[in-house]
């Protein structure tokens, strides 16, 4: 299992990257959510943390709304 960070703009989702734990993705999460550029890009918004299972299926951890 992994963790994935996705940005979500007016057209679909982008993976940022993936994470073996959910501490990593979780402090990587937290950086982007604090970075400037996420929350005056004017584009992205929101900001995603999921858990990818060996199925391949991905189930929403965290989400966080850009203003």
């Amino acid at each position: 299992m992994t963790f994935r960070i996705k940005t979500h703009d007016a057209w679909g989702s982008t993976p940022v990257g993936d994470f073996p734990s959910l501490e990593a993705a979780r402090q990587a999460f937290s950086s982007i959510c604090q970075d400037p550029w996420y929350q005056q890009d004017g584009t992205v918004k929101g900001i995603e943390l999921v858990e990818v299972q060996a199925n391949g299926q991905s189930q929403r951890l965290d989400w966080h709304a850009s203003a």
